[in-house]
């Protein structure tokens, strides 16, 4: 049900009322104060209602954002002193979808374990296990893993009434939980972000352009803190509205077409565009071009280990500025980052594809950043969430630094490497998966499996992983040498048609 990026799915198909209530009701078994916001799509007010309704039967607290950004909900859980977050977005998926995403304090979304133990409550499992992993030291909690009374007496979930068939009990009468709209939390986001970019009071942007396509979406705080900070700034499809009618909700290079050309019409420095939720963001340079993710990913990157921002979160995790900065990646990130990193002084640690992964990952020690190609920017000593406003002012104050996006992107080797990409219709991907990892391992000696069939060959490397959301096998390869990158693609689809194909 949960996958890398929680619940999505159509609307009335997948994602229902019904399905937002028993998750509210699901994750109300162990905490006292949730906060519940949503992106602009029109299905959203509908589910928000229903997940706040389903955790004040649980007897949890509500606190409703209303329509927010993806990024300044899961900010808000560690604001407004809530056990957690639950946001109601499809993120860059079409507008007749929705979704459900569970966020932690820290910022980082929940994990599998969490997902999984509300995948048991759901259906009907044993409600003594708790949403927070194993190993997170709560005084709160009994030995059985259930909070005590509060101080206002409110009963535990031991003192829960009836059951519903889902397995979680509803709190007796007295003890349903409250709720209230809390409406200042984005401009709070806001002043937060102009604070860690302003230099001393001045205007550390007023000298740049920045054209800023939201998609519709609910980015608009970027707009407001680049202008807070002195930016020249031009929007288009500023207007919220969940049709997404002026382009799909994804930004891309096929999406981005406006952008690309108001970019140079205007003069501007550069451009930036986030999906309907602003978790991610991506760019476009002074010249109209589409930014290739893995390259804004190695600018980012080396950026990071450079200034070798080591931090010391609340986690317990320590650091020291001597200490080699680490980078979270997906395995499918091209080898541009980890040769771009090195050079910086770094190194890099491949991941599953998917941001719950990468910051995992960026919350351990030594790590400095974590990011996807997709347009995913985490900085852990910021937030674990992936904050596409936060990335947009951070590219903004390098441009301003660095005179230009050209000049950061021509001091990446974009050109040193090819990638090449496939896909092969599978009847079972399971099963195919572990055809094709038996013939592989026939092949090769070292096999990478942390997602996916992952192979290097010193100058480089193929991944052969299923799709989260179709009956495909993505195939993925990449070398300095246009050949070789063909012959690694061919090589890797040998074995795949061979032993998956349809």
């Amino acid at each position: 049900m949960f996958g890398t990026s929680g619940i999505r799915g159509p609307v009335g198909d997948v994602v229902t009322a019904r399905l937002a209530l028993d998750v509210g009701r699901a994750v109300g078994v162990d905490t006292e104060t949730v906060v519940v916001g949503r992106d602009a799509r029109n299905t959203g007010d509908v589910l928000a209602d229903a997940a706040s309704v389903g955790l004040r039967e649980a007897g949890t607290d509500v606190i409703r954002l209303g329509v927010v950004s993806t990024p300044t909900l899961a900010r808000s859980v560690q604001w407004l002193g809530a056990d957690a977050g639950v946001g109601i977005t499809a993120s860059h998926n079409p507008a007749p979808d929705n979704g459900i995403k569970l966020w932690n304090p820290s910022g980082q979304a929940f994990t599998p374990t969490q997902t999984d133990t509300i995948e048991r409550r759901l259906s009907g499992g044993d409600v003594d296990d708790t949403a927070r992993d194993a190993d997170v030291d709560d005084p709160s909690r009994g030995a059985d893993g259930r909070r005590s009374n509060d101080a206002d007496g409110r009963p535990s979930t031991d003192a829960h009434g009836a059951a519903s068939t889902d397995g979680v009990e509803s709190a007796p009468w007295d003890a349903f939980g409250t709720e209230r709209v809390e409406e200042t939390i984005a401009s709070r986001h806001l002043d937060g972000l102009v604070e860690s970019f302003s230099d001393g009071g001045a205007s550390p942007f007023e000298d740049l352009s920045v054209v800023v396509d939201l998609g519709n979406g609910t980015g608009r705080v970027t707009v407001d803190a680049l202008y807070e900070l002195g930016a020249t700034v031009h929007t288009l499809d500023a207007q919220r509205d969940g049709r997404f009618p002026a382009r799909k909700s994804e930004p891309n290079a096929e999406t981005l077409t406006a952008l690309q050309s108001a970019v140079p019409a205007l003069d501007a420095d550069f451009g930036i565009a986030h999906d309907g939720d602003a978790d991610r963001m991506v760019a476009v340079s002074g010249a109209g071009e589409y930014v290739p993710g893995d390259l804004l990913l190695a600018v980012f990157a080396r950026d990071a280990v450079e200034s070798n921002a080591l931090d010391d979160r609340d986690d317990g995790g320590s650091s020291s500025p001597s200490s080699s900065p680490r980078i979270a990646v997906p395995v499918d990130t091209s080898l541009v980052v980890a040769d771009t990193v090195s050079d910086a002084g770094g190194s890099v640690e491949y991941t599953p594809v998917g941001d719950v992964h990468v910051a995992d990952a960026a919350s351990q020690e030594g790590f400095v950043f974590g990011g996807e190609p997709s347009g995913a920017w985490i900085w852990p000593a910021e937030t674990l969430a992936p904050d596409g406003q936060y990335a947009a002012l951070h590219l903004a104050a390098l441009v301003a630094r660095n005179g230009s996006l050209g000049a950061l992107l021509d001091s990446v080797p974009a050109g040193a490497y090819v990638t090449r990409r496939a896909n092969v219709e599978v009847e079972d991907k399971s099963e195919a998966m572990t055809a094709i990892e038996r013939a592989l391992r026939e092949r090769y000696d070292d096999i990478d499996t942390i997602d996916g069939l992952r192979v290097d060959t010193g100058d480089g490397w193929f991944l052969v992983r299923p799709s989260g959301t179709e009956p495909l096998v993505r195939v993925t390869a990449e070398a300095r040498e246009e050949t070789h990158a063909d012959d690694l693609l061919d090589s890797a689809l040998d074995v795949v048609n061979a032993e998956g194909a349809s």
